[in-house]
């Protein structure tokens, strides 16, 4: 098997191309995710995608290889994107660019075809970017006053006297506000990631995939409503130093795992109510 130099050069190029042009981008999102608790799981996206991405090699050159010229103005219209961003100080400008523009060269080079098989491993990919800023606080803040809200009323119920203002909760002893931090996003955003994932080898059934996907959303704001009561209840029985420090950082642990286990839950009540096929269970329980 002769090993073709000219189709190795001209990938490497591309490739040492696209670095070059977007290494300040990839620079800044990488920092963004080490810095930035919202979005530390984006280093695990790119090798998630990529061995997605993988298991469809077959497929991909099965498919037919017609690449078409509307790949080069997918490629000039993201880096317009990018010129945009950088010029007016958008990151998350810049980040769509990178993604677009890795549409655009596989589109140029493969075609309609082999991109479609690529759909969802390079759809993944925006996950690892963060939301632009106007959108992150109109989801944060009404999720801040949702946890306080759940809280509240949990507090009531077990009749511990709390006085709510906003998103901060005031009983006998301390005062908890339900900071950005604390809103739940951070688990909502991780969960959907999570979700996705899970779906994916969890079932082949789209419309299962995408239940076990969107199920993240209301899991992920009752387990950080419950997180907030619980710090709560924890802060009037043993004193404000149960809502801070450790035991904070610790409960936000176990809620997430417990969200986990709820998800599990829900993907176990589905496959009771609608049962995979035969020959998938059977595949499935030889894979296994």
């Amino acid at each position: 098997m002769s090993i073709d130099w000219k189709k190795i050069g001209a990938t490497l190029m591309v490739a040492a191309g696209f670095v070059l042009l977007y290494r300040h981008v990839m620079v800044k999102l990488t920092l963004d995710w080490w810095t930035d608790g919202n979005y530390s799981h984006g280093f695990f996206i790119i090798p998630i995608a990529a061995y997605l991405a993988w298991e469809r090699r077959d497929r991909f050159y099965a498919a037919t290889h017609r690449p078409t010229v509307f790949g080069l103005l997918v490629i000039v219209g993201s880096i317009l994107v990018l010129a945009g961003g950088v010029l007016g100080s958008e990151l998350f400008l810049t980040r769509i660019s990178l993604l677009g523009t890795a549409v655009g060269i596989v589109l140029f080079f493969f075609g309609w075809a082999r991109l479609g098989v690529l759909a969802f491993p390079m759809a993944f990919l925006f996950l690892m970017i963060p939301l632009p800023a106007i959108i992150f606080n109109q989801i944060a803040f009404p999720l801040q006053l949702l946890a306080s809200r759940f809280g509240e009323a949990t507090l009531s119920s077990v009749n511990i006297p709390v006085l709510r203002e906003g998103n901060v909760l005031i009983l006998a002893n301390t005062t908890l506000e339900v900071a950005e931090a604390c809103s739940g996003i951070r688990s909502l955003i991780s969960l959907l990631t999570l979700g996705i994932v899970f779906g994916y080898f969890a079932d082949s059934r789209v419309w299962v995939r995408s239940l076990i996907a969107l199920s993240s959303v209301p899991v992920a704001i009752v387990a950080n409503g419950a997180r907030v009561a619980g710090t709560g209840i924890a802060a009037h029985y043993m004193g404000p130093a149960a809502a801070e420090g450790f035991f904070h950082e610790f409960s936000g642990w176990i809620v997430f795992i417990a969200a986990f286990a709820m998800m599990l839950v829900i993907q176990r009540g589905i496959l009771l109510v609608a049962p995979r096929p035969r020959a998938e269970a059977k595949a499935a329980a030889q894979a296994a």
